[in-house]
């Protein structure tokens, strides 16, 4: 199996959603800040710098964001094969990051506000080597999918096949006990490891 998956539009949409919502940020700061300035009756200069400070902010913000913000949509594209996930993004730089089906433990299916506006959703791929002290959880995002019920539930079925023992426990969930197989190979791998020891 190969399947190529391009996040769809709504997800540079979204970008621009995020960037509308922070230049308003910064537009109801100002006003609070040129209301203050009033009251206190500041000159009219004042005004002006405020304004002038904040529109520049703005324009700098969208100059510098919006470019980025496109490239890294257009170049984001996610490969799912037999044995790996490859996630394929950069703007200037293009890097391939793949995750062996073998080192996943978990896919999440996460939607934000904004995702939920634009009927999207992203999929977070949780891995077992995962380092605590790590900013994030997972070990790599799917984002922007529209078809994200149909792709969660493909994966999902991929790593119940791989790992049938692995399933996820939750609070109010008791662990499942491993099969008695599992439990033979590492009693007769402890044997083994001490008929090694002996002989030494």
């Amino acid at each position: 199996m190969e399947k190529s998956i391009k996040p769809d539009r709504k997800y540079l949409k979204k970008g621009i959603w995020i960037l509308l919502t922070v230049t308003g940020v910064f537009v109801i700061a100002a006003l609070i800040l040129h209301l203050i300035l009033y009251l206190t009756g500041e000159p009219a200069k004042a005004f002006q710098i405020i304004w002038i400070v904040t529109g520049s902010a703005i324009a700098a913000m969208w100059i510098i964001s919006y470019p980025i913000l496109y490239y890294w949509y257009k170049n984001l594209e996610y490969t799912i094969f037999d044995d790996r996930v490859s996630i394929h993004k950069g703007i200037l730089t293009k890097t391939v990051q793949n995750i062996p089906f073998r080192a996943i433990t978990d896919f999440a299916l996460v939607r934000t506000l904004y995702d939920r506006m634009l009927g999207i959703g992203s999929i977070k791929i949780q891995t077992a080597g995962k380092s605590a002290h790590s900013p994030s959880p997972y070990e790599g995002s799917l984002n922007g999918l529209l078809d994200y019920e149909t792709l969660h539930s493909e994966l999902r079925t991929i790593i119940k096949s791989l790992h049938p023992v692995a399933e996820p426990v939750t609070a109010a969930e008791p662990a499942r006990a491993a099969p008695n197989t599992i439990l033979e190979e590492i009693l007769s791998e402890l044997q083994e490891i001490n008929r090694n020891l002996k002989k030494e």
